[in-house]
């Protein structure tokens, strides 16, 4: 008789964190966390781009999503079988649509230009959960991960 090994257990890390620069801070932090202890090493270069990618989604959602009061939400999977990983940021100004639009030299906004460089595929939502948006980003690390 041969066993059989269960399918791999998908990742999942949700977390809330305060609407402001240092929520923002430690949710990317946390997420480099997440993603090293899953498998996806610190210093790789996986790892460096899905943490700046959770980075500018997390600062988005703090500078363009933020709502006295209410903190925004990260959701980050990661799918060993297809080695897929997915984060999501959501806040609850769902009437402020993330656009790429081309920033003036000194002026910022270049955060949805390094996503659309870095991500395999993103885009965004309304939230499910309540009032807002979700803006989400997957990218296929080389590889899989574990």
């Amino acid at each position: 008789m041969t066993a059989t090994q269960p399918p791999p257990t998908t990742h999942r890390f949700a977390l809330r964190f305060s609407s402001t620069p240092r929520g923002a801070r430690l949710a990317r932090r946390m997420c480099g966390e997440r993603l090293d202890a899953w498998g996806i090493p610190y210093g790789s270069a996986a790892h460096d781009a899905l943490v700046l990618v959770a980075a500018e989604l997390c600062a988005n959602a703090v500078r363009h999503g933020h709502v006295a009061g209410r903190d925004f939400h990260v959701l980050l999977g990661a799918d060993p079988a297809t080695g897929t990983v997915r984060i999501e940021v959501s806040d609850t100004r769902g009437e402020r649509l993330p656009h790429i639009r081309t920033p003036a030299p000194d002026d910022g906004g270049r955060g949805l230009l390094l996503v659309e460089a870095l991500a395999d595929r993103w885009g965004c939502a309304p939230r499910v959960d309540g009032p807002g948006k979700t803006v989400w980003a997957e990218c296929v690390v080389p590889g899989g991960n574990r």
